[in-house]
């Protein structure tokens, strides 16, 4: 059995531009511990990540205590919003239609095709291990919907505000064998944000 503990970033910098290097608040610093605090006691052996900082940020410091390099996969990136990609209504009509995207964006099968291949690669590659995936809101939603498809818009509106959020998943193979969500803090999520 393989184990994979997918973790959305911690609180952010809202209104820093750019999406790639956006860091997070001192708070969101300071309540990626509780990553470390439900992990320390794990057998970890890989960690993965986002390219983004905001994710790397948040699972830094559980990667420094298992004594771990955290190896950067572009395909787990967030979400390219494009024009107008972030209002709540187009979480609705990303979700009604998971085809469906801004000029310039990215539908969310788009994020499901990339995401779902780094994740198959890595079951293939570190089967029987335990894993931790530094990740996104919708990129983490893609995957969860790809093995749920009953995962939809109200299921990812009821996480959008929980920075961090980790989840436990459990694989046999490439097979999907159960799913646990772990810890979660409350954070308001901000519109004015290009991604979550």
């Amino acid at each position: 059995m393989t184990t994979v503990y997918f973790v959305r970033h911690a609180k952010p910098v809202h209104g820093h531009k750019d999406d790639r290097t956006r860091p997070l608040t001192e708070e969101g610093i300071r309540d990626s511990e509780a990553v470390l605090e439900v992990l320390k006691d794990k057998r970890i052996d890989v960690f993965l990540c986002s390219p983004y900082k905001r994710s790397l940020q948040t699972i830094q410091s559980t990667a420094e205590y298992f004594h771990k390099e955290i190896f950067i996969d572009e395909r787990f990136r967030e979400r390219e919003c494009g024009i107008d990609g972030n209002g709540s209504d187009g979480f609705k009509k990303r979700w009604a239609d998971k085809d469906y995207h801004e000029e310039g964006g990215e539908s969310i099968h788009m994020v499901q095709k990339r995401n779902v291949a780094a994740l198959k690669e890595a079951l293939q590659k570190y089967q029987d291990k335990c894993l931790v995936i530094g990740t996104h809101g919708t990129a983490l939603s893609s995957i969860i919907n790809y093995y749920m498809p009953s995962f939809g818009v109200e299921d990812f509106l009821r996480i959008i505000d929980w920075m961090p959020y980790v989840l436990e998943m459990q694989f046999n193979g490439q097979e999907s064998i159960g799913m646990t969500e772990i810890v979660h803090i409350y954070k308001e999520y901000v519109k004015e944000t290009p991604n979550q």
